[in-house]
């Protein structure tokens, strides 16, 4: 197992450095082959128990690290905070140890305060995951674009890679990560959105912005959409969603500008005729739906990675 395995947690994607993300890709490619299978299904952590402690809405994540767990054969325990006694005022640390005294051996946190599942990773023994922190990091989505993007362009290499990624990226964790990411693997990331959902301080970004995604896209390997949250709207971060659908959103004209063989991924849930019209979504560009299967992949690799006895299953 390697050296950032051992640390038991896996919080952001600094941590794993460019080697980290290559053993965990490499590991996630034994995991796509198993999903194959006509009974997808491995004994590799019998015994252990995954817990999903998430305290925002989830369908992908949340379904997709369960999913995982189950594949490997761990048993599951599954936190919602509506109807917890999160309601009658326990603490976030109290509910954490709750949880790892029933047994959990891995703890997956999502939670809307940057940083909470580091605090999580201090108060308990077990294996801490971050499964999205606030405005902070969503590490296995990183993973998950990497590895959909690996399948599309049938390379290991990213040096070179263009990569445009469009939208609310002020407020979202999938691009801190996957901007970091990609970096760490040699892309070069433009990020492409008004100056109001840009992030308020590039420092510690490796990217380059602009306000105009019709003079970067026709060279654009990858076209990355994140979700627009119309709340945004309300606090008066852009005039209004057609707007932003005209400068920003990928509609069907606007993608007929780009290469034949870009890419275009959105993490989900989408806007459909807002960030992305539903033809492009739908169409041959779009791996999308990809992104959803692979992350199963990933996450399988990942719990192993931390729970798992470092040989490959």
């Amino acid at each position: 197992m390697s050296s950032a395995a051992a640390g038991r947690h896996l919080l952001s994607i600094a941590e794993l450095g460019r080697d980290g993300i290559d053993e965990l890709l490499g590991l996630s490619e034994t995991f796509v082959e198993v999903n194959r299978r006509e009974i997808p299904k491995l004994p590799a952590l019998r015994g252990k128990t995954v817990a999903t402690l998430f305290f925002e809405d989830s369908t992908r994540t949340r379904l997709s690290f369960e999913t995982a767990a189950k594949r490997l054969s761990a048993d599951t325990m599954t936190f919602n905070a509506e109807g917890s006694s999160v309601s009658k005022g326990e603490s976030l640390r109290d509910t954490a140890q709750t949880i790892e005294a029933m047994g959990a051996d891995a703890i997956v946190v999502r939670h809307r305060a940057a940083g909470a599942p580091h605090q999580v990773a201090r108060w308990v023994d077990a294996t801490v995951i971050n499964a999205g922190d606030g405005r902070h990091e969503h590490p296995t989505q990183a993973l998950l674009d990497l590895l959909t993007l690996r399948h599309r362009l049938g390379t290991r290499s990213f040096d070179g890679l263009a990569v445009t990624v469009v939208g609310d990226v002020r407020h979202s964790r999938v691009a801190r990560s996957g901007v970091a990411a990609l970096a760490l693997l040699g892309a070069r990331v433009t990020l492409v959105a008004p100056p109001t959902l840009l992030p308020e301080s590039l420092d510690g970004w490796s990217c380059v912005t602009t306000s105009d995604l019709d003079d970067v896209l026709p060279e654009t390997d990858v076209v990355y959409l994140l979700r627009l949250q119309r709340e945004r709207q309300a606090a008066g971060l852009f005039p209004s969603v057609r707007e932003y659908t005209t400068r920003y959103g990928l509609t069907v004209e606007r993608a007929a500008n780009m290469k034949p063989d870009t890419v275009v991924m959105h993490p989900g849930p989408m806007n459909r005729g807002i960030e992305i019209a539903a033809e492009v979504a739908d169409g041959p560009a779009s791996v999308i739906t990809e992104q959803v299967t692979n992350g199963v992949a990933v996450r399988m690799a990942v719990l192993w990675w931390l729970l798992g006895s470092g040989t490959v299953p």
